[in-house]
């Protein structure tokens, strides 16, 4: 059996996700289903995003439309509580430097775009379809791996902008100190949530409800600092239905 909620992980919050599992973990076996003690955090991925056994994860909606949507069960979506966002969506922020004195997207067409993942929906995906009807695409790219060193590519001049999931950047702004120099230029457009997921063959709806009852009773302290405000269902269809940008 392998579990872990990955997808926003920091130092600052691994006693949290820590409790949120256990939490979880409770339900789960309350209604019969087995999982492991511990969260395998720093697992590869698609290791575990793909593991037969696999009892929780959260994944990217762009990997789960392009790769897992028919290996895996769809669970359900947290809710970030995204300004702008219905519930269980979210969106990117395109950051830039706030020194730069530029103030329009297209005006950035030649500068370098930092990004963490081809296959990324708010990294890669969400800012290709944002700028497209302008009419471009960044022509120069720095692959960064990581949403954070993303950030961190753009406050030190590596890169001039980049594209980060509103949660994603609402964690830097508190944690980070490069934050401090930057700023947002532009919103996406909402799409999806990153879902969670487990195995095929699992029970979905249990596991749902096992994530639900867990988030009621999270402390108001974990809470805020997961800034998790409940969990939707999202259809599949949803998902599915956003196009990935060319490759």
């Amino acid at each position: 059996m392998i579990a872990n909620l990955m997808m926003y992980q920091r130092p600052e919050l691994i006693e949290a996700h820590n409790r949120y599992w256990q939490l979880i973990r409770a339900h789960l076996g309350d209604a019969g289903i087995d999982s492991p003690e511990t969260l395998s955090q720093d697992a590869e991925e698609f290791y575990v995003w793909k593991h037969p056994q696999l009892v929780l994860s959260q994944t990217c909606g762009m990997p789960y439309r392009t790769w897992l949507h028919d290996k895996v069960e769809l669970v359900g979506t947290p809710d970030f509580g995204v300004q702008g966002c219905p519930p269980g969506y979210y969106r990117s922020a395109l950051i830039v430097r706030k020194d730069d004195p530029r103030t329009d997207i297209a005006s950035f067409k030649d500068a370098v775009f930092g990004y963490n993942q081809t296959f990324s929906q708010s990294g890669y995906a969400a800012p290709f379809w944002h700028i497209e009807p302008r009419g471009f695409w960044f022509k120069n790219q720095l692959h960064t791996e990581q949403h954070l060193l993303s950030a961190k590519a753009v406050s030190d001049g590596r890169a001039d902008i980049a594209s980060l999931d509103a949660v994603s950047w609402r964690n830097i702004e508190t944690y980070e100190q490069c934050a401090d120099s930057l700023r947002v230029l532009e919103w996406t457009s909402p799409t999806p949530g990153l879902p969670f997921i487990t195995a095929k063959g699992n029970n979905p709806a249990t596991i749902f409800g096992a994530i639900q009852k867990a988030i009621s009773e999270l402390s108001p302290g974990d809470k805020s600092s997961l800034g998790i405000e409940g969990i939707a269902k999202i259809p599949k269809e949803e998902y599915l239905s956003i196009s990935n940008p060319p490759q």
